[in-house]
């Protein structure tokens, strides 16, 4: 029994002893940007600086800190990565939007927050406005949008909603909004208007459409009988040529002919 407890004991120590000196690296450290612990999305707006901030908490030693903007490391100087690290998106654009930023412990890298811009701003519109096609032709017609938030998209012609004829087709996605006709005749001619209605704005642009006469083709038999015609020509003019300039040969070949005679 006295042999069990001495066991006991010496085991009871080195339990104790292992607590008191695990090595720091498990000590959990916490990371913080903009004072927040947990992934978030941020709000944000074309133009604007925004300013991240990643920190350390619960450190018992200096932390070395990375950025990440999507899959690349962004370049940090040497006083900016230890315990505290920040980073300034300037002039937000509309490339940024979705993008996101992440922090890690470079001891750690299982250790992170990551924030995601969320860019908002009115629709951008863009495409050909501006088409000259002849009649029983197909054309398309293609506004290009880009809007957050996702704006609502209509086609419109002379102030009213377009009425859909048996030859157009409309096609929307999230980027754009398309209007095909087929055998286009000279009653499309016209301006239609793309309009994109937001939460923020409404946006408007303006697509010309020229529906000309169709050119009529050349009858293949009159292209035929006139290469022919040339090329007859042509040949006769080479024999012509041809038949002077062997009398001209046979005239120096027997310079007394007009003597003898």
């Amino acid at each position: 029994m006295a042999w069990e407890r001495s066991s006991s004991r010496q085991l009871c120590r080195l339990l104790l002893l292992g607590i008191l000196f695990l090595p720091r690296e498990m000590t959990s450290s916490v990371l913080t940007v903009n004072g927040k612990t947990e992934n978030y999305i941020l709000n944000t707006q074309l133009g604007v600086q925004e300013s991240l901030e990643c920190t350390v908490q619960n450190h018992t030693r200096d932390e070395e800190l990375l950025w990440y903007r999507e899959e690349g490391t962004v370049d940090l100087k040497s006083g900016n990565k230890i315990n505290t690290s920040s980073v300034c998106v300037s002039s937000i654009s509309v490339d940024d939007n979705g993008v996101n930023f992440t922090c890690k412990l470079q001891s750690n890298q299982m250790v992170s927050v990551s924030v995601v811009l969320n860019v908002i701003f009115p629709p951008l519109l863009s495409g050909n406005d501006f088409q000259t096609v002849e009649e029983d032709s197909d054309v398309k017609l293609v506004c290009n949008v880009k809007s957050n938030p996702q704006a609502q998209m209509m086609w419109y012609r002379d102030n009213s909603v377009l009425t859909l004829e048996k030859n157009y087709q409309i096609q929307q996605t999230s980027e754009y909004l398309q209007l095909s006709i087929t055998k286009v005749q000279k009653s499309d001619s016209g301006t239609y208007s793309c309009v994109a209605n937001s939460s923020i704005k409404l946006e408007t642009m303006d697509f010309h459409l020229v529906v000309e006469d169709k050119t009529k083709p050349l009858p293949i038999e009159a292209i035929i009988a006139a290469c022919v015609v040339v090329f007859l020509t042509l040949c006769f003019g080479l024999l012509a040529r041809r038949e002077r300039l062997m009398q001209l040969c046979i005239k120096e070949k027997d310079p007394h002919a007009e003597t003898a005679l």
